[in-house]
């Protein structure tokens, strides 16, 4: 890898950060800018890519990242209020929502029959305008009955859960892990399928301690930075090693 294009490309990320669509220039003018070839183009603008300083757009070109959303998993604020705190503006599109038969990881976490019906609800969602994140809601039925009637594009599920059903979240499981887009983010997110993803999948339990849906966010690894904030229990000091 050419690191030394790596740095020379830098100057261009600033010059692009200070655009209002803080997009470079095309591969072809960077090629010529710098005497190089679009191989060796493409493996700098990867490796900045997986350092977090630019994101491609299929069919649109490279982009500089904007600076990350601090996501703070214990705070569990819905996600249009966690990007209007950070003085962000928040959007959803619904991409589908329809009832299907639950798959094997989503019959597990629900502690339901595999092929048992559910809702599915497929989203996307964009801060300032770029799409960061694909996410997947799986619904128990029988819990939130006519839910799929609602809007949900501009619902938030934990207000209709609370206004609609008198159902509040009580206990939230987590598991975090890093992946590539499949086709159905990447297409949500304007992204090249295998595309570097961060995935956080949630299970949501009510005050009863049911479990009542569970999610999948694909986010754009550049898009968010984790933090979690936590305090002893019982006056006790934290340990660390």
């Amino acid at each position: 890898m050419d690191r030394s294009l790596q740095e020379r490309l830098k100057p261009v990320l600033a010059e692009a950060r200070s655009e209002k669509g803080r997009r470079l220039p095309s591969e072809r003018e960077l090629m010529t800018r710098f005497g190089t070839t679009r191989i060796t183009l493409r493996e700098a603008l990867n490796a900045l890519e997986a350092e977090g300083r630019v994101y491609r757009e299929n069919r649109r070109g490279w982009f500089v990242s904007p600076p990350r959303l601090r996501y703070d998993l214990l705070a569990c604020l819905p996600f249009h209020e966690m990007v209007r705190s950070q003085q962000r503006s928040a959007r959803t599109l619904l991409l589908s929502a329809e009832e299907v038969m639950a798959p094997a990881v989503v019959a597990r976490r629900l502690g339901i029959a595999e092929h048992a019906p559910v809702y599915r609800i497929c989203r996307a969602r964009l801060v300032d305008e770029r799409r960061v994140l694909y996410v997947e809601h799986h619904l128990l039925p029988s819990c939130f009955p006519q839910i799929l009637e609602f809007d949900l594009a501009r619902e938030s599920l934990t207000e209709l859960y609370r206004r609609e059903y008198g159902i509040r979240v009580g206990r939230v499981s987590y598991e975090l892990g890093t992946c590539v887009l499949s086709s159905a983010g990447a297409d949500a997110l304007n992204a090249v399928r295998g595309s570097p993803a961060q995935r956080i999948s949630r299970i949501n339990h009510d005050q009863n301690g049911r479990a009542i849906d569970c999610d999948d966010e694909y986010w754009r690894h550049d898009a968010i930075e984790l933090t979690l904030s936590a305090a002893p229990q019982g006056g006790e000091a934290i340990r660390t090693s």
